[in-house]
C-alpha cells in the first residue's frame, strides 16, 4: 500500500485539483506542495487517472493507517462461505440418510454451500440412477433450507449436487409441509372430538346405571 500513491515530489504533473472539507480547486502542483510544507503535512495523490489527478493534503502515514484500517474492517465484514462436504454410498440406509440430512440443514442455515455426492465403488456404479434419486430426494428434503445450484452429474466414480442456502431470514414452508401439518392438525382435532364423544357416551351410560339402580332400590324398600 505505501507504493500505492504517489505523494510530494513523486506528483509530477503540472497542475491538480486539491480536494478538502470546503471544496476542491485547480492548482499548480508547485503550489499545493508549497501548502503541504506550511502546514507539515503531504500532498497525496488519491484519484492518479483524473484529468486533472486529485489530491489531499494529508498526513501520509495516518492516511496508510486509515486505509489499512478500513480494508480489515470490510474484510471482516465478508461473510466466509464453505463448501461442505457430505458423502453417500448407492445403498445408504434410512438411518445414515437422516443424520446426514440433520447436518445438511445446519450447515445451510450457518450460511454453507452442501456438496453432497455418491461415490460409486467398483460394479456400485450400476447403480448410478439409484444414486441419482437419493440426491434428488435430498435436494427436495431441503429445499426450505438452501436451492439448488447444480443438478446432479457424474464425475468419474462421483455424482454430486450443490445446494446453497437461501438467504436469511424467515424459512418459508413448503406446499407439502404445509398440507402435512393442516392434516396433523385435522386428525388431533378429530382425536379430540371423539373422546369427548366417548366421555359423553359413557356418562350417558352411567346415568342410565345410576337410574336403574335407584329403581330397583325402591322396589326392594316396597
Amino acid at each position: 500500500m505505501t507504493n500505492q500513491y504517489r505523494i510530494n515530489e513523486q506528483i509530477r504533473v503540472r497542475e491538480i485539483r486539491l480536494v478538502g472539507d470546503d471544496g476542491s480547486t485547480v492548482l499548480p502542483t508547485r503550489q499545493a506542495l508549497d501548502m503541504a510544507r506550511q502546514k507539515g503535512v503531504d500532498l497525496v495523490e488519491i484519484s492518479p487517472n483524473a484529468q486533472p489527478p486529485v489530491c489531499r493534503l494529508i498526513d501520509y502515514s495516518k492516511f496508510l493507517y486509515q486505509q489499512k484500517k478500513r480494508q480489515k474492517e470490510m474484510k471482516a465484514k465478508q461473510v466466509k462461505i464453505e463448501v461442505k462436504e457430505i458423502r453417500f454410498g448407492p445403498q445408504t440406509g434410512e438411518n445414515d440418510y437422516n443424520f446426514k440430512l440433520k447436518h445438511a440443514k445446519e450447515f445451510l442455515e450457518e450460511g454453507n454451500k452442501v456438496r453432497a455426492f455418491v461415490f460409486f465403488r467398483g460394479r456400485s456404479i450400476l447403480f448410478k440412477e439409484q444414486g441419482e434419486v437419493l440426491l434428488l430426494r435430498f435436494a427436495n428434503d431441503l429445499e426450505e433450507y438452501g436451492k439448488v445450484e447444480q443438478l446432479p452429474k457424474l464425475e468419474g466414480k462421483k455424482m454430486a449436487i450443490f445446494i446453497a442456502p437461501k438467504k436469511a431470514g424467515v424459512v418459508k414452508k413448503s406446499q407439502q409441509k404445509m398440507d402435512r401439518e393442516r392434516r396433523e392438525a385435522e386428525a388431533k382435532e378429530n382425536s379430540s372430538l371423539f373422546e369427548d364423544v366417548e366421555t359423553a357416551s359413557g356418562l350417558l351410560a352411567n346415568a342410565k346405571i345410576s337410574e336403574a339402580a335407584l329403581k330397583k332400590l325402591q322396589e326392594s324398600e316396597e
